[in-house]
Order: structure tokens, then C-alpha cells, then sequence
């Protein structure tokens, strides 16, 4: 089996742990999630199946929408509800002053990664030094909040829509708004509502997966890396390109001037074999990463 599964990932499981129910579900070792969940967190969890793992950076890198349920006035240590708190305080903000503060981390913001993550210090994860009481520095790293949507305010808790670039934790997000606020706050629930442009509403659950229908669910891994511009190749070039040889752009139709680095999908007929990249220098379409192949007995013209 191989493609792309958008699985809805259910509360109180790791993401870890919905990518072994899936590599039982279809019988292979190899399967990967792209982009971590936390356990209280629900949602969009693309999984991808087989050699279509390789293109996994290009999910990564993707934005992605979330829906956070958030609490003024507390504080925990591992910046969500189901930490040990760490204080209380008296919560007195109209709607107007949360959308202010809530419109300053808008745009480009720094942001410290919380010490209960999978970040890892010299090979230990965060997480693990944390459940130990350790804490030690964290580097700040830059993020971008494309939008923030504040609604259902009650003077206590409300909801926030993000919209924000790879590497965003929406739990150091609610964080630093309760503190710009003055009052801390946690996160109460979280939902991701898309990534890379896959909604909710495109996910199977878990519960809905057997053995016998998984494979119905798989999508083409191809719709991956659709945003890249296709190049059709001959029979001979797809046989050269899946046995690691670089393609002449001359012999490309389309691509004699390039840019360099510039990615393709390389496809011969309907069968999408890979990434290809454009080196200038050598007039050459390189291979990026192979995900299906083609020999001397397939599709003979």
C-alpha cells in the first residue's frame, strides 16, 4: 500500500500512536505522520504510506489552521489544562482589550518552544527532562501568525482561530497572551482544523479504518506536491530517471532555461514517478526523490 491517509486524530493518543494503528491497519513498517499532535489535541493528521514517506518535508513545511479553547487566569507548567498549576488570578478583560492584545501577535513573533515538547536537548526530548523536573533554555525561534480570530468570550475563556506558519505551538501562543494580558491563561482544547490545505472534514477517524477498507481511503501521494509544475517524459527517459539518472533539459519540452533548483513533478503517461530538480549548470533535471518506477516490460509504446 502507498499514498496519503488524513486521518482525524482522536483525544487523549499520540500521534506516534495513531501511526502504529496504521502501519498494523496496512501491514507495512512504513508510515509517517507529518506534524505532531499533542494528545489532548484533535484533528488533521496526514499520514503518509510507503515510498510516498519521502515526501513528508513538503507537508511539513505547510501552514496550518487551529481551533484553541483558552482559560484567563491560570497558569500551568506545561502551558495547557492538563498541567500542575502554577497560579491564579482575578481576570477582569472586556472583549476589546483581549482582541487588542490578541492583534499584536499577529505577523512575524518570537516564540520560546514549551519545555514539555518533542524538541530534544542533546538527544533527550523536552518532555522527558520536564516529567523530571528539569528545565533548561530553550532557543526562541521565529513563527508567523497569518491570523488570529477571537470569538465566544464569556470574561473567562474563549476560542481562537490561528492561522499560522510550520513550528507554531498554539500552547506558548495562549501562553503569552494571558501574559501580555496580565492574567496568564492555558489552552483548554485544541483542534487543527487544516494543513496544507486538508479540512477536517476530508479525515477519516480511527474507529472507521479496518484492515479489509483502508486501502479505499488512501489518497494518491501525488496530491502532495501538486502545487509543482509536471513534466511528461518518453519511456526510455522515465526508465533512466527511475535508475538514478539525471534527465537533459534540452530534451524536455518546456524546460530549456530553467531556474536552477526549480522542482517538477516527473511523470511518464498517468504514473507520477518522482521530484525532479533543475540544475543549470549542467542542463540537468536531477532526481529530488523517486516514488514510483517503471522498467523495460511497463507501458511499451
Amino acid at each position: 500500500m502507498q499514498g496519503l491517509l488524513l486521518i482525524n486524530k482522536p483525544k487523549d493518543i499520540t500521534s506516534f500512536g495513531a501511526v502504529a494503528k496504521v502501519k498494523w491497519l496496512c501491514g507495512t513498517k512504513r508510515v509517517g505522520h507529518t506534524g505532531t499532535l499533542d494528545p489532548m489535541a484533535t484533528g488533521v493528521l496526514p499520514i503518509l504510506v510507503g515510498r510516498a514517506t519521502l515526501l513528508s518535508k513538503y507537508l511539513l513545511e505547510a501552514d496550518k489552521e487551529y481551533i484553541a479553547g483558552v482559560r484567563l487566569g491560570v497558569t500551568t507548567d506545561t502551558l495547557d489544562i492538563t498541567g500542575n498549576v502554577l497560579s491564579t488570578n482575578p481576570v477582569n478583560i472586556n472583549l476589546s482589550q483581549l482582541e487588542k492584545a490578541a492583534a499584536s501577535f499577529v505577523g512575524r513573533i518570537s516564540q520560546t518552544p514549551p519545555m514539555y515538547s518533542a524538541i530534544k536537548k542533546d538527544g533527550t526530548p523536552l518532555y522527558k527532562l520536564a516529567r523530571q523536573g528539569v528545565e533548561v533554555e530553550r532557543p526562541s525561534r521565529e513563527v508567523t501568525i497569518n491570523s488570529l480570530e477571537i470569538s465566544n468570550f464569556d470574561g473567562c475563556e474563549f476560542s481562537m482561530r490561528v492561522n499560522c506558519s510550520k513550528g507554531t505551538y498554539i500552547r506558548s501562543l495562549a501562553h503569552d497572551l494571558g501574559k501580555a494580558l496580565g492574567t496568564g491563561a492555558v489552552l483548554i482544547s485544541l483542534e487543527r482544523a487544516s494543513t496544507a490545505g486538508y479540512k477536517l472534514e476530508q479525515c477519516a477517524s480511527l474507529e472507521e479504518l479496518t484492515k479489509e477498507n483502508v486501502e479505499k481511503f488512501l489518497i494518491s501521494e501525488e496530491r502532495v506536491v501538486e502545487h509543482y509544475p509536471v513534466v511528461f517524459v518518453s519511456q526510455k527517459q522515465a526508465i533512466r530517471f527511475c535508475n538514478g539518472g539525471a534527465l537533459a533539459l534540452e530534451r524536455l519540452p518546456g524546460l530549456t532555461k530553467p531556474q536552477t533548483d526549480k522542482i517538477y513533478r516527473v511523470k511518464y503517461k498517468d504514473i507520477f514517478l518522482g521530484l525532479g530538480v533543475v540544475d543549470a549548470e549542467k542542463t540537468e533535471l536531477k532526481i529530488e526523490c523517486l516514488i514510483n518506477f517503471v522498467n523495460n516490460t511497463d507501458n511499451k509504446e
